[in-house]
């Protein structure tokens, strides 16, 4: 047999692994624990546990060869106890034990490591009800080929989707095929430092990790490169805990040593501290309503005077940027037309002050069957100088998927479309008629509307030529339709006489 031939088939590999973790996941429900949130919060625990026995394993396996003490081990000399190697081979009961009073209070006390994944622990809890449970969960972590960066990433990736498909939690979770369409059309380069301000379980960070890795292939071998990519290119903001969590650990299967993923409300502390640090904002905030005037940035409301989160949301984006630096966002589509003075002062911003490169309208059952809201995405670049010239308007009709609650695949799919027709933008593009699903309009234009960014503002409703006839043809016939039912009634006389 070839070394190729005994090499396990991927694809088969990972719907092995999906099908034990679908296992899993019944079990956790089964064993009383419901929200899929606190599921995926467990086994990242555990999957953090068996990184530090990796981290560990590597560090004493280099101490051996050069013959030097361990560099700063994970386990201390009474620790080792608490390692994944050591308990996994446990009897359930005192697997169980072990772990609840031995590695989650271990874990808490990590809290003072720089790393990121540390730092997200501390609060750690362990839920896991049973001994059957936590003994067949540990078997299926121990399974996993965590050297395989690919599948632990289509893992997580499967855990996170069923989030949204258990029903419950699925608004922090941007539809996958969305995220990456973003990604594409804002192209991150090896030198970019991407910022999430409302990060979530990571989705935008982690594709445009993948976007940089398969497009730039050599970055990772270039040491300054490689260094900037693990530590200072991603940089993410929440303030759910959970979330900040589920989001790291995404991060790390993903192949991202030291992301940036931090505690902040965003829009209460502002960007005082990040103003014009990132070269790409890429985000789908959660759009709440109006938060208390008290509780607002001072730095935010200097941009626009408003207590409207998606308001306040898009002045932290153009703070965050720094000259230069471009961003993707999703917009409810009440800030493309809403009349507000803070609306329209937002709008006239973007339009003078810096570069609106487009508006994408999403259709309304994108982000089914949790909201029904209309969307857009804005494609704008900070200039503080101006520089919007024809803005780019695109009508997603259909994104690969029924727009139900049901979500399911279809041929119809205008995405590959938008993606080719944006490389267009300055040429072909501007050509376009305003009667057809992509066009541009000249920021004059825009102005005149009163920084109206609503696609159907500037759409051309093509009229279908209808054919009229001659008057007078039209009269003949009415004169014959009456001698004929005249002639009907003289015969129905007859008949009755």
């Amino acid at each position: 047999m070839s070394d190729r031939d005994s090499v396990p088939d991927v694809t088969v590999l990972r719907g092995q692994v999906k099908t034990t973790i679908d296992r899993v996941w019944d079990a956790f429900w089964s064993g009383g624990i419901s929200n899929p949130l606190e599921v995926i919060e467990q086994i990242t625990y555990l999957l953090f546990i068996r990184r530090l026995d990796d981290l560990h394993t590597r560090a004493a396996n280099k101490a051996r060869v050069t013959g030097r003490p361990i560099e700063n081990p994970v386990f201390g000399p009474d620790e080792q106890n608490l390692r994944w190697s050591h308990l996994k081979n446990e009897e359930p009961g005192v697997m169980h034990a072990l772990v609840a009073q031995g590695v989650f209070p271990f874990l808490q006390r990590l809290g003072g490591d720089d790393s990121t994944y540390a730092h997200h622990m501390r609060d750690a809890r362990f839920t896991i009800p049973t001994p059957a449970l936590l003994a067949r969960v540990v078997d299926m972590i121990d399974e996993l080929p965590m050297d395989d960066r690919d599948t632990n990433g289509d893992l997580y990736e499967y855990m996170l989707g069923k989030i949204a498909t258990s029903g419950h939690n699925g608004q922090f979770r941007t539809p996958r095929h969305i995220i990456e369409l973003m990604v594409a059309m804002t192209a991150p380069t090896p030198s970019d430092a991407i910022c999430d301000p409302a990060c979530g379980t990571a989705g935008f960070l982690v594709a445009a990790g993948e976007y940089v890795r398969r497009e730039h292939p050599g970055a990772l071998h270039d040491a300054q490169q490689s260094r900037h990519f693990h530590h200072g290119m991603f940089h993410g903001y929440d303030f759910d805990s959970t979330m900040l969590r589920i989001g790291s650990m995404n991060m790390l299967l993903h192949g991202v040593e030291q992301p940036d993923i931090r505690y902040r409300d965003s829009l209460s502390e502002g960007a005082s501290g990040d103003e014009g640090r990132y070269s790409l904002v890429l985000a789908n905030p959660p759009f709440a309503g109006s938060l208390d005037a008290e509780s607002v940035s001072k730095d935010l409301q200097r941009v626009v005077k408003t207590r409207k989160t998606e308001l306040l949301f898009l002045a932290l984006f153009l703070r965050l940027l720094q000259p230069g630096g471009r961003a993707a966002v999703i917009v409810p589509d009440g800030v493309l037309f809403g009349s507000s003075t803070a609306h329209k002062t937002l709008r006239k911003t973007l339009v003078e002050d810096q570069k609106l490169d487009a508006v994408v309208k999403l259709p309304s059952g994108v982000f089914r069957p949790y909201a029904g809201v209309s969307t857009a995405i804005l494609f704008f670049t900070r200039t503080d100088s101006g520089g919007t010239d024809d803005v780019w308007f695109y009508d997603v009709r259909a994104d690969g998927f029924s727009l139900d609650d049901k979500r399911t695949p279809t041929e119809a799919d205008d995405l590959p479309d938008v993606l080719t027709r944006w490389a267009q933008r300055d040429g072909s593009e501007r050509q376009r008629a305003r009667t057809e699903q992509s066009f541009c309009v000249p920021k004059a234009d825009i102005a005149a509307q009163g920084y109206d960014l609503s696609l159907n503002r500037y759409r051309e409703v093509v009229h279908e030529e209808v054919e009229h006839r001659d008057p007078l043809e039209i009269i003949a016939e009415l004169e014959q339709m009456e001698k004929e039912i005249q002639q009907g009634l003289a015969e129905l006389k007859e008949m009755l006489a």
